[in-house]
């Protein structure tokens, strides 16, 4: 089997440096670009099956990249880089097919298993998804191919699978959310609180989404749960959780 191809686009040396090691392996072979101009050439030139990309780059910014990927190589996954819990342009990305990220600083292992689970996530198949983490992983692969009605599906099959977690409740109400549908997202977000109030993605959704004026969101979407929230969930007491985020009129 032919390894596979992974593209780098960050303008940060030490970044690039970072990721081409933690993923040399006989799977899998790098190339970088060192901005969003370099990235949009080398996808003309060569086949890749996935790209790293950093969103804050100067002249063509990853965003851009990012839609003439969707426009012209939609057969290329994409995992964003991002230093911070939730970005700006999460719907905007998640219309364009991306919905995995992958946030500084990394670490190896964490680099490694994201790449690996959204590479085999292309070969998955709705016969093989017999649980809840396979069924998650069918939403995220028809956000990927911009199948938006079988994600939403999907999700609700997850949340029968198990009606206790968090995940899929949170990521059907970042696609009601992609589609404008306010009142809807923030039901979910809130069904998936209070499944978890630790889970920080649906709990930062939630006051979020509570606050910000009609439109769409100029704050992130949280699809996943950032490293500074991880240790903060850890120092919060027990009397915090027990109550939703404030909501506001």
């Amino acid at each position: 089997m032919e390894p596979k191809r992974i593209l780098v686009v960050d303008d940060e040396k030490n970044i690039r440096l970072t990721l081409t090691q933690a993923l040399e392996s006989d799977e899998w072979q790098t190339d970088t670009a060192v901005n969003g101009e370099e990235a949009l050439q080398k996808l003309q030139e060569s086949e890749f099956d996935l790209m790293l990309l950093d969103l804050k780059m100067p002249g063509i910014d990853g965003m851009e990249v990012l839609r003439h990927v969707a426009e012209d190589r939609p057969d290329v996954r994409v995992v964003i880089i991002t230093a911070y819990g939730t970005i700006e342009s999460a719907v905007e990305a998640m219309k364009l097919g991306a919905v995995d990220y992958l946030q500084k600083p990394f670490v190896p292992t964490d680099i490694r298993e994201l790449v690996s689970r959204v590479i085999a996530r292309g070969e998955l198949k709705e016969e093989q998804a017999s649980d809840y983490e396979s069924r998650l992983e069918l939403v995220k692969k028809c956000i990927n191919e911009r199948h938006f009605d079988a994600a939403e599906v999907h999700a609700r099959k997850a949340i029968n699978i198990d009606l206790e977690r968090p995940e899929a409740h949170n990521l059907l109400g970042a696609l009601f959310e992609m589609r404008g549908m306010r009142r809807e997202a923030h039901q979910q977000y809130l069904i998936a609180y209070h499944r978890d109030p630790s889970y920080k993605p649906a709990s930062e959704n939630l006051e979020r989404i509570t606050r910000f004026s009609p439109g769409f969101a100029k704050e992130g979407i949280a699809l996943w749960e950032s490293k500074e929230k991880q240790e903060e969930s850890q120092d919060t007491s027990s009397e915090d959780e027990d109550s939703p985020p404030e909501e506001k009129e």
